[in-house]
């Protein structure tokens, strides 16, 4: 794992820790809709029809979506067992989490 992608995962615990985060399938979907979230991440792992409805969900509200790591990396990252969705809902932490995650590509 090159160091941008440790980046995204401990700006990730960070987050989690500071309550900035929310997971799991309603939470991130509640999270968009209510204009709480400012980043959404997606387990690469998860299925296509997964992907399809938050990416869509995410355009629709434009919010910034990213594909990331797997299900279980995720919810190490969060201290938490897998998940396939995550919202950031900490505007500071989301930028970082997107600049890392371009810096991983």
């Amino acid at each position: 794992m090159n160091n941008s992608k440790d980046k995204v995962l401990s700006m990730l615990g960070l987050a989690t820790r500071s309550r900035n985060v929310v997971s799991g399938g309603f939470a991130t979907q509640q999270a968009v809709k209510s204009g709480k979230a400012y980043l959404v991440i997606i387990a690469e792992d998860a299925s296509d029809n997964t992907r399809k409805k938050y990416s869509n969900m995410c355009e629709f509200y434009q919010v910034p979506c990213a594909c990331y790591g797997t299900k279980e990396v995720l919810g190490h990252a969060m201290g938490k067992e897998e998940r396939t969705t995550l919202a950031v809902t900490d505007g500071g932490f989301a930028d970082s989490i997107q600049k890392h995650l371009l810096d991983s590509k």
